[in-house]
């Protein structure tokens, strides 16, 4: 009887631990079209809504020495954008306190400076536990590549998954991303 009370109190135990490593990562057990995000506009930004699509996704700081690449980003969505392809800003005051403006600063260096014309979301936090969680998602999937400084960009695939990221220093017309775009969209 003892031996009994044992093992079930053990398989008890274990049953627990794991419906606990189950919870702790749900979001390696999704794909990217569970997210959204709240924009600057007010509206909301599903990701589900651009299923079947890639989606770029950069986090952003209108103060950071690497805004320019906002003109490269917006580059890139001009030439993709018809066949398909999204984007979305995430401004973020996590690298260096360089978004710390509202509404009205963010877009008049993205918009007013740079003329973007792709969706910019509301700010967030894209580093550390309190991400928002499409970062801590992306974490999981990309645990050595994920944000370390303004502008890294992920691409999202047509599936939902996560299939490339980029960090800082890689241009957004890079030929490494213009390559990952293009495979996405089908297109040689």
């Amino acid at each position: 009887m003892a031996e009994w009370s044992r093992r079930s109190v053990i398989a008890g135990l274990g049953g627990l631990m794991t419906s606990q490593a189950l919870s702790k990562n749900a979001f390696a057990a999704s794909n990217a079209w569970s997210f959204a995000f709240d924009g600057l506009d007010g509206k909301r930004f599903r990701l589900a809504d651009w299923q079947g699509h890639p989606i770029m996704i950069v986090n952003t700081a209108s103060q950071c020495g690497f805004v320019g690449q906002f003109a490269g980003l917006q580059q890139i969505y001009n030439r993709f954008q018809l066949r398909g392809f999204k984007m979305l800003a995430v401004p973020s005051n996590d690298f260096g306190g360089q978004e710390p403006g509202g509404k009205a600063e963010i877009l008049a260096r993205a918009e007013g400076e740079y003329h973007v014309t792709f969706p910019i979301a509301a700010k967030a936090v894209v580093k550390g536990p309190d991400a928002h969680p499409f970062y801590q998602w992306a974490a999981s999937r990309k645990p050595a590549e994920t944000p370390r400084w303004n502008f890294h960009k992920y691409l999202i695939g047509r599936n939902g998954d996560l299939v490339a990221a980029f960090s800082t220093m890689t241009e957004p017309t890079d030929s490494r991303v213009i390559g990952a775009l293009v495979s996405e969209l089908g297109e040689s």
